[in-house]
């Protein structure tokens, strides 16, 4: 049974930073393309950045390049996003997505909130 496990949001004042984690099993995690999308109140869910599965490549959407930073360890089955000067319009359910099409998997979220 594939799990994806996210942890790491929170409240967060805007300008803070926040890491995520993603902990995957029931899969061979080395084999998947790894990414973090979001999905705001009342809006479409849409990809925050994506990962290659050797880590070798990495790509970010336009609202969280240069503040965004996703990696993996291969090693212990986690991606993490790294998220610098945060906005309050990146509040959303963070969701983590493992990718071997035509196989995707969902990670059930994790609420970050940016407000003062």
């Amino acid at each position: 049974q594939v799990q994806l496990v996210e942890s790491g949001g929170g409240l967060v004042q805007p300008g803070g930073s926040l890491r995520l984690s993603c902990a995957a099993s029931g899969l061979t995690f080395r084999n998947y393309a790894m990414r973090w999308f979001r999905q705001a109140q009342g809006k479409e869910r849409e990809l925050v950045a994506g990962i290659s599965s050797n880590g070798g490549s990495t790509n970010y959407a336009d609202t969280s390049r240069g503040r965004f930073t996703i990696s993996r360890d291969n090693a212990k089955n986690t991606v993490t996003l790294q998220m610098n000067s945060l906005k309050p319009e990146d509040t959303a359910v963070y969701y983590c997505n493992a990718r071997l099409q035509p196989q995707d998997y969902w990670g059930q979220g994790t609420q970050v909130t940016v407000s003062s």
